[in-house]
């Protein structure tokens, strides 16, 4: 009689599910720890040290895009303005190689202002981002923090006239004639604060005695001159509106807005870029809003009780400020 595996028709040689390893040969050792790396990485796996490159490893090696520490440099890939229409291939190579979705991709391009794509703590990778991107037609560079720069100072009030005006901030006073501004970048400061009251109990959770949140908006005035590489960042908040004279409102909001059109009508050198709130959900995408965690300490409530507060905080200051600074450093080059 025949036996059950008689029937059963040859399929062919079954092919293995995981994907094939790299030979030794094609292993990339480290030069600072000496291990063993795959040639698909920039950087090493352990110490995160750059890795030699190899005319086979240029062609295999895929960045990883790891976001920096707050303590490390970040490296910022910016997609310039294309003014020739995408092809859907293009747009779907970009996709891939920036970890992003084809919407969001061709979204960044419709946009037609220059655009971060990826922040990155290395160097190496930001560059082969750059490469790769270039490659698929679409013009991008890499930017670091420290060329960006961060020197915001906040301008507290300032006096005017029709070919100079003088910012005063704490203590120093800065004279700064009106030819000399050559960028005005407008955006809004958002900050959410929540805190959370918890007595301490010895259950696996806290009481929750209070709970309360905050939410403020304020819109800002970033101006650059030829003179000073610092932004100088006017807020509605904690500024003297005296300089309008018989021109200043009530209403904080009215007065932030009569001197935008003051400073736009008197710096006639200057470009206006109001760009931000168009733009912030797509920088949402790299430049993300910062969170920082706060606590108020312990306090006793009574006699064997004890309370704590903590506080998080959610602003996009540091967002607002990068691309402030690289209007500001893409206007110079």
């Amino acid at each position: 009689m025949p036996k059950d595996n008689e029937n059963i028709p040859f399929l062919g040689p079954v092919e293995p599910s995981e994907p094939q390893g790299f030979s030794a040969e094609q292993m990339i050792r480290c030069e600072e720890c000496l291990r063993a790396n795959p040639p698909t990485r920039a950087s090493c796996l352990y110490c995160v040290a750059p890795l030699p490159l190899t005319e086979s490893s240029a062609r295999l090696i895929k960045p990883v895009l790891r976001p920096p520490e707050k303590h490390q440099l970040g490296y910022n890939n910016i997609m310039l303005p294309h003014e020739q229409a995408v092809s859907d291939e293009v747009v779907a190579g970009a996709a891939e190689l920036l970890k992003l979705t084809a919407e969001n991709v061709r979204a960044c391009v419709s946009q037609g202002v220059p655009l971060p794509v990826t922040y990155t703590a290395n160097r190496v990778e930001a560059e082969l981002v750059t490469e790769r991107m270039r490659e698929l037609g679409l013009d991008c560079l890499t930017v670091s923090d420290d060329e960006l720069g961060k020197d915001v100072r906040r301008v507290r009030s300032m006096t005017f006239d029709d070919t100079s005006l003088t910012i005063h901030q704490a203590g120093a006073a800065t004279d700064i004639s009106w030819g000399d501004i050559v960028l005005i970048v407008t955006g809004r400061l958002f900050e959410t604060r929540l805190e959370i009251k918890e007595r301490m109990t010895r259950k696996s959770e806290n009481e929750i005695l209070d709970t309360s949140e905050f939410f403020s908006d304020e819109f800002v005035i970033d101006f650059y001159t030829a003179t000073h590489s610092s932004t100088w960042r006017v807020g509605a908040s904690g500024f003297d509106f005296s300089c309008l004279g018989r021109d200043k409102a009530l209403v904080v909001n009215e007065n932030i807005g009569k001197l935008l059109g003051l400073m736009i009508e008197k710096a006639r050198n200057a470009k206006v870029d109001d760009s931000y709130a168009r733009v912030r959900n797509l920088l949402e995408l790299v430049w993300t809003m910062e969170s920082e965690t706060q606590s108020s300490g312990w306090r006793r409530e009574g006699p064997g009780k004890l309370s704590v507060g903590v506080s998080t905080i959610r602003s996009n200051e540091t967002q607002f400020t990068r691309y402030s600074r690289l209007r500001y450093y893409l206007s110079r080059r």
